[in-house]
């Protein structure tokens, strides 16, 4: 409800959100002349979905919020972002609550804080450069000011902070983690010279082998063991039919894990994929 409300002065939002009705009730065939409008069944959970990563957006808005009062930087993006009605007024009262307590003593914790967040499918990972401490401090605050001011429910056992130097991270189909990369480096000043060793942080992008594996698995492209084995379901297709399918799988996992840094996996699943458009060919 505050979210459609946010909304009313928005034209181009407004047509967003009858464009999403028009096609949501056609493809779900909700409207019919002998029953009532269906909409807000739990069956049909998009509409929710829809709402709610809308809200989510408006509360999560604010890590722009707290960048800007760190940095003394008012971005024209941060204006039009924040220009909603009582979402606005939230963020002055809210403004007014730290600033008049402990929000200036605290200030130097949100400056130069090389902040990101990343929400995706029900999981969010805020990233920083600071310490351990720091961002035990920061899940703690963000929890607090999402539920006693934008009322939204937060579990803070739920969220975990993980080193990227020490673990790896398993998010949007990749694992991640931080290593250290050591490179020798001669410099000469005259007739001295000098061997300096220097190591630096690189980001490294692995794709899961075996749940990749297992989705091949489930969907008929290989056994349990990763061995390429025909799509059976495909025979009746067409020779053509069944390389253009293989084609614009292989294709979209190409785009999908382009980011990888090792691309040794990427190239065996798109073995195991080959492998089986051949068996499905020959059948």
């Amino acid at each position: 409800v505050q979210t459609l409300r946010y909304w009313v002065k928005d034209a181009s939002s407004l047509h967003l959100l009858r464009f999403f009705f028009y096609k949501y009730c056609n493809w779900n065939s909700l409207i019919t002349p002998q029953k009532h409008i269906s909409i807000f069944v739990k069956g049909n959970p998009r509409l929710f979905l829809f709402l709610y990563n809308s809200y989510a957006c408006e509360y999560e808005s604010i890590f722009l919020f707290l960048r800007n009062q760190s940095s003394h930087f008012r971005s024209t993006f941060f204006g039009v972002f924040f220009e909603r009605i009582y979402f606005y007024v939230k963020i002055e009262y809210l403004v007014e609550v730290f600033f008049d307590n402990d929000f200036r003593n605290i200030r130097s914790f949100f400056k130069d804080s090389f902040m990101h967040y990343v929400r995706y499918q029900g999981k969010s990972i805020l990233a920083s450069k600071d310490t351990p401490f720091l961002m035990n401090k920061w899940k703690y605050y963000l929890v607090n000011l999402w539920q006693y001011h934008f009322y939204v429910w937060s579990q803070p056992g739920r969220i975990n902070l993980n080193q990227l130097g020490k673990y790896s991270l398993d998010f949007l189909g990749y694992f991640s983690n931080v290593q250290l990369t050591f490179s020798v480096v001669r410099s000469q000043m005259l007739e001295n010279s000098f061997i300096i060793n220097t190591a630096m942080k690189k980001l490294e992008t692995i794709v899961p082998i075996i749940p990749l594996i297992g989705s091949l698995f489930k969907a008929k492209f290989c056994n349990v063991l990763g061995h390429p084995v025909s799509k059976s379901t495909w025979t009746d297709s067409s020779d053509f039919d069944i390389i253009d399918r293989f084609v614009r799988i292989c294709r979209n996992l190409s785009h999908y894990h382009s980011g990888s840094s090792k691309k040794k996996t990427l190239y065996r699943i798109k073995y195991i994929l080959r492998l089986s458009c051949v068996k499905t060919l020959a059948r």
